[in-house]
């Protein structure tokens, strides 16, 4: 079974996420992650395209996040593999490579993932799809809390990028039609986490 989460940065989708996949046993596959692996394994590669850095990479997600056998879990928080990611999701090739990754990762299993595309373009059959949402604002907030700074320049920055996700030409971000579209605008994470394993439990019965 695969439970999609998706909607813009800021919403809450990889504390939901994961919070989902571990009240229910299921294994989290954090896309995010997946981009800023292809970024780093891409660093220092010379003229190699990263398309073809992030094609043949071996990358295994659970606890840790491994590409060809090395943990990375944390090398791929920085600031600077951070941005390298935000550029290169931009990239039609790589995000092309990566979506065949998750598909096929997708295909055993029980998942819950997140992203901007996985209920639109990864996964459109999906047992369950989620849009989660919140306000520019607190969306904002949340985000300077984690870098430490100020949030309306968080605000500033998060508008353009809403703005290039939205407008991009590939996998645009947007709700699948038939997704149910959750707002986290003031609710604790555990509040909309329980609300999701209901809807799970409900979609399993109709299996």
């Amino acid at each position: 079974m695969v439970i999609a989460i998706d909607g813009p940065a800021g919403a809450g989708k990889s504390t939901v996420a994961r919070g989902v996949a571990e009240r229910l046993g299921f294994t989290y596959l954090d896309s995010g992650a997946m981009y800023r692996a292809a970024a780093l394994a891409a660093m220092g590669r010379g003229e190699r395209s990263v398309a073809d850095v992030a094609s043949a990479m071996n990358l295994e997600l659970g606890e840790r996040i491994l590409v060809d056998g090395v943990d990375v879990s944390g090398a791929i928080r920085s600031a600077a593999v951070s941005e390298a990611a935000s550029k290169i999701a931009t990239d039609p090739a790589v995000r092309q490579a990566l979506v065949q990754k998750q598909r096929e990762l997708l295909e055993r299993g029980d998942w819950v993932a997140d992203g901007r595309d996985i209920g639109t373009v990864v996964k459109p059959d999906a047992e369950l799809k989620i849009f989660l949402t919140a306000s520019p604002e607190e969306r904002a907030r949340r985000r300077a809390a984690e870098l430490g700074t100020d949030w309306q320049t968080v605000l500033k920055d998060q508008t353009l990028r809403d703005q290039q996700d939205q407008e991009r030409e590939h996998s645009p971000l947007r709700a699948a039609p038939d997704s149910i579209e959750l707002d986290s605008t003031g609710r604790p994470a555990e509040d909309v986490i329980t609300q999701i394993v209901g809807l799970v439990r409900k979609a399993a019965t109709k299996r």
